[in-house]
């Protein structure tokens, strides 16, 4: 929420939000391979129901196309990317050259993020590079941004004008830690946060009181992470295998209690009730919705959860 992009004019993501409207967010994973017809087929699901869409950067350090050019494919379908970059798998004269590249081309937002691990993704004996780290990278695009330097200190004839984001876990150990670090991110200059996926509520709840209460939701735009269970299997997995997600048995239980063939249904019912909360509660400026290869239900959980129609920015 710190200053206005200095080159480019605005983001349709910065005008939803400086605009003191809910955001939605989608998001879309590049495919494996050279098929830019599954880029754009994914896209048209999210065409005017969400306000921008995350691009993700190799995603569980799998190998993907590039989320630069993802998201290219995807501005030419009318869509507006958020562009993941991740610091685990380039230095940071890579990483500014493609900043510099992305804004060239009309990319206005950017993720800064860490990246998983490698040795968790498809060639775990690929070296990390992690020349820097999110915090450090969220301070260097602002740097280009707002003071026209490169890292270096080196001048920039023509400034990106990025909206920059970056990422918060609530539910990561120590609890505790992790207010003090979303604060290190907006003193970094985060724009605005896209959270974990959210299923324990009543410990986001205690995670956005006390972010309200030491006055960080006024300095930053926070998007609360959802993601629809499509399964027990899937919110059984997400429970017991993914690093910092916590999935309440209740959840389980609940997917649990309706018949097989309603178990998707239940999860976007769910999924909805969050957002209604979300919409109410103080120092959540949106919704980030990661419907994980589910792309093509987004037009109906917008509708269901009453987000639509989208501000016409």
């Amino acid at each position: 929420m710190s200053t206005e992009t200095k080159v480019n004019p605005k983001s349709n993501l910065e005008k939803v939000l400086t605009g003191g409207h809910f955001a939605f967010t989608g998001e879309l994973g590049p495919p494996r391979g050279t098929d830019a017809q599954e880029v754009k087929e994914k896209a048209r699901f999210l065409k005017g129901n969400v306000d921008s869409v995350n691009i993700t950067d190799n995603q569980t350090a799998v190998v993907r196309m590039s989320s630069w050019a993802a998201s290219l494919l995807i501005l030419e379908e009318g869509l507006e990317p958020n562009y993941q970059m991740v610091c685990r798998d380039r230095n940071r004269l890579a990483m500014q050259a493609d900043i510099l590249g992305g804004a060239a081309l009309g990319i206005k937002n950017m993720l800064c993020l860490s990246g998983d691990h490698q040795q968790f993704g498809d060639h775990p004996d690929a070296k990390g590079v992690f020349d820097i780290d999110s915090i450090q990278l969220i301070a260097m695009v602002k740097q280009m941004r707002d003071e026209g330097k490169f890292l270096s200190g080196g001048e920039i004839e023509h400034p990106p004008g990025m909206f920059i984001g970056a990422a918060s876990n609530p539910f990561a150990e120590p609890f505790e830690w992790r207010v003090d670090r979303l604060a290190k991110k907006i003193e970094a200059g985060a724009d605005f946060i896209q959270t974990q996926c959210i299923y324990n509520m009543d410990r986001f709840r205690e995670f956005i009181h006390v972010a309200n209460e030491e006055g960080l939701t006024d300095q930053v735009y926070i998007l609360a992470g959802v993601t629809p269970m499509k399964s027990i299997g899937m919110a059984r997995y997400m429970k017991s295998k993914v690093p910092g997600m916590d999935v309440p048995d209740e959840i389980i239980d609940r997917l649990k209690g309706v018949e097989k063939k309603q178990v998707a249904d239940e999860g976007i019912r769910i999924a909805c009730e969050q957002i209604e909360e979300f919409k109410e509660m103080k120092g959540v400026h949106g919704v980030h919705m990661m419907a994980i290869e589910w792309e093509h239900k987004v037009p109906e959980i917008a509708e269901r959860a009453g987000v639509l129609p989208r501000p016409g920015l």
